[in-house]
């Protein structure tokens, strides 16, 4: 059964399958183990990172594309379903429709660029994507009348994913079975699916080809493989799990907007969390995305700690203030390539591969 799960493809670490194993049931008891709305939205927040990172991880780790367009279809999927409940009410024809039209939309898209951009040149393709990426967000910022321009889209969910339906009325464990606990279920199941999906493809047939052609594209063509076809594939595929992510991300926020989906701090972050996780382990994403995340949203409250602690030394206290965050997950961050050049998983999955050889 597990081998079925993982693909055959197992963390080949005890540390990582224990850190995977403690990530992924953490996400799953947050609710009661954690209640609260901070923490639920901290655990929403890394399950579509985990999706969106692995959906990039199969375009830049397993195949060697270097793309800045991914967050277009992560922001076309939540558009897609801001834009149809928005027009259609609250109900799942609306969900439905919107995040088929996104898949459509990101499906083209991604075959275009593809088959138009992937014959040139790594960095030219990068400047490619980048450009439309670009234009893409001004596209949607400028559209108020359809887009909701710089102010975005709110919109009503089904009723059983708003926050006044409850399922129990005296609730479970002390914690209230309501609208907006079953939205983080409803992210939960389908991001894990969609990862177990992801691991499926890259330990397929396909995703060798696409490993020998991030190793040697010469050699890979050399065997008879179409390269284009398969980078283009590669592309239309993890545009396709980004714009799911960000309609899971519409569903959960409720609203969207140019700086929730499209802002290019989110690529950043994507990029940062492929290479910390491991580029071309899928594991990395899970481990890159829950680190960072919580890095991300308690750095600063630990930060204030540590300042509070150091108050009778005011350089310390200063070194420490909250509003230096950003100085220190940037210092985490360039230990984290330091120590881990081949990202947390990869580093382990080696210890664990030279211990064995002893």
């Amino acid at each position: 059964m597990m081998r079925s799960l993982l693909s055959a493809d197992y963390p080949r670490s005890r540390v990582v399958a224990a850190l995977l194993v403690l990530i992924v049931v953490a996400l799953a008891l947050v609710p009661f183990a954690f209640p609260g709305a901070r923490s639920l939205s901290v655990a929403a927040k890394v399950l579509v990172f985990i999706l969106l990172v692995a959906s990039y991880d199969l375009l830049l780790g397993y195949t060697g594309i270097v793309s800045f367009a991914h967050t277009m279809f992560f922001g076309i999927g939540a558009y897609g379903v801001a834009i149809a409940s928005t027009r259609m009410g609250p109900g799942w024809d609306a969900v439905a429709l919107g995040l088929a039209g996104a898949l459509l939309v990101s499906a083209l898209l991604a075959l275009a660029i593809g088959l138009f951009s992937l014959r040139v040149k790594a960095i030219f393709f990068a400047m490619i994507t980048l450009a439309v990426a670009a234009a893409f967000q001004t596209l949607a910022s400028q559209l108020s009348d359809f887009t909701g321009g710089e102010d975005g889209l709110s919109f009503k969910v089904p009723e059983v994913l708003q926050p006044s339906f409850e399922l129990l009325e005296d609730g479970l464990f002390g914690v209230s079975i309501d609208g907006r606990l079953l939205s983080y279920y409803l992210l939960f199941f389908v991001v894990l699916a969609l990862f177990l999906a992801l691991l499926r493809i890259v330990n397929s047939p396909f995703g060798r080809v696409l490993q020998a052609i991030r190793e040697n594209d010469f050699r890979a063509e050399a065997l008879g493989y179409r390269t284009v076809v398969f980078r283009t594939l590669s592309s239309v595929l993890a545009a396709l799990f980004a714009t799911v992510a960000g309609a899971l991300l519409a569903i959960w926020l409720r609203y969207n907007g140019p700086d929730t989906s499209l802002s290019f701090e989110i690529m950043i972050d994507t990029l940062l969390i492929v290479v910390i996780g491991g580029m071309g382990t899928m594991y990395g994403a899970v481990i890159g995305s829950a680190f960072f995340v919580l890095a991300q949203s308690y750095l600063q409250d630990l930060m204030r700690w540590i300042s509070e602690g150091f108050a009778a030394l005011p350089l310390a206290a200063a070194l420490f203030s909250p509003d230096r965050w950003l100085l220190w997950l940037g210092v985490l961050f360039v230990l984290s390539v330091y120590y881990f050049p081949s990202g947390v998983v990869g580093r382990l999955r080696a210890r664990a591969l030279a211990r064995g050889l002893r």
